[in-house]
């Protein structure tokens, strides 16, 4: 097969470009289902996750009783993973594809700040000021005071990208105890759908089939996305390859055009190149040591 003679290195870049295009065409499918209540959308679109975590539980058959042990850990992540999921989804809703895409994607810094606050894991003043650039760039994506009706759904966005990266930074400290990371998966998706469930039951929103088909796709879209970043992390280090990740933005401003005409300003361009071009540069800063 083409991929498997591929290197250990290109097919992680495949794959996380992989992830990018699935996360972006999940938005995109979000925004095309209409005018539905944010926590329904997010119910659908977890549901598809369980019986795929389910079945990788069921053939790999993990310690359960030993993993069950980090069960605060586990709750955490899911509440934070929750959190910025029903982040993402509004702002998905209320802003440019593009734009809620890249300020979700503030959670690596966040993960870097929270790995060094919590977890103890090394930083040092380039770190700190890359992810000090970060907010700077999204800053002008959300232009407080400037009387955009885009700022409260870009703050809702950027509150997003925070509880990703805390719940990564919980995937972090669960995984380096052993924890299995189809378990994480499935805790997060049990643990969201049963929150959002009194929700669904007495303010449910009827659905056309179409809007039904077109969560369920997001869904899927989803669960590649998950699976193929997980799958790409194996294959190389995430300071080798995290930085296409940011193609997200490229399918998501894409995407924004074809079907919805959607046309990023000066200052969202200009915080897309602040935040990518600092996420270049910490790549290759990091690729020295």
């Amino acid at each position: 097969m083409f991929f498997n003679k591929l290197t250990p290195k290109t097919q992680g870049i495949l794959l996380i470009i992989s992830s990018a295009f699935c996360f972006a065409l999940m938005s995109a499918m979000v925004r095309l289902s209409g005018d539905l209540p944010t926590l329904q959308k997010c119910f659908f679109r977890n549901l598809v996750s369980i019986p795929f975590a389910v079945a990788i539980l069921y053939q790999e058959h993990p310690n359960l009783r030993q993993d069950l042990k980090h069960t605060p850990g586990l709750l955490l992540r899911a509440v934070c993973g929750t959190l910025g999921l029903v982040c993402n989804f509004y702002a998905i809703d209320h802003m440019l594809l593009a734009d809620a895409s890249i300020l979700n994607r503030l959670s690596p810094f966040v993960t870097v700040l929270l790995s060094w606050l919590f977890l103890k894991e090394r930083i040092n003043r380039v770190h700190l000021g890359s992810i000090l650039v970060a907010f700077i760039g999204a800053l002008c994506i959300i232009r407080p005071g400037m009387g955009s009706l885009s700022s409260f759904p870009a703050l809702i966005a950027t509150l997003g990208g925070i509880g990703v990266g805390s719940a990564m930074t919980a995937v972090r400290w669960l995984t380096k105890q052993g924890v299995n990371k189809a378990l994480i998966v499935f805790i997060f998706s049990v643990f969201s759908s049963l929150l959002m469930l009194p929700f669904i039951v007495f303010n449910y929103q009827p659905m056309t089939w179409q809007q039904l088909f077109i969560l369920l796709l997001a869904g899927l879209a989803a669960t590649g996305g998950q699976f193929s970043i997980t799958y790409a992390y194996a294959k190389a280090p995430a300071r080798e390859i995290s930085v296409f990740d940011y193609t997200i933005v490229i399918f998501s401003a894409l995407l924004g055009f074809c079907l919805f005409s959607q046309i990023p300003d000066f200052f969202s361009w200009l915080g897309y190149a602040i935040i990518i071009g600092v996420s270049i540069a910490m790549f290759f800063y990091d690729m020295r040591e």
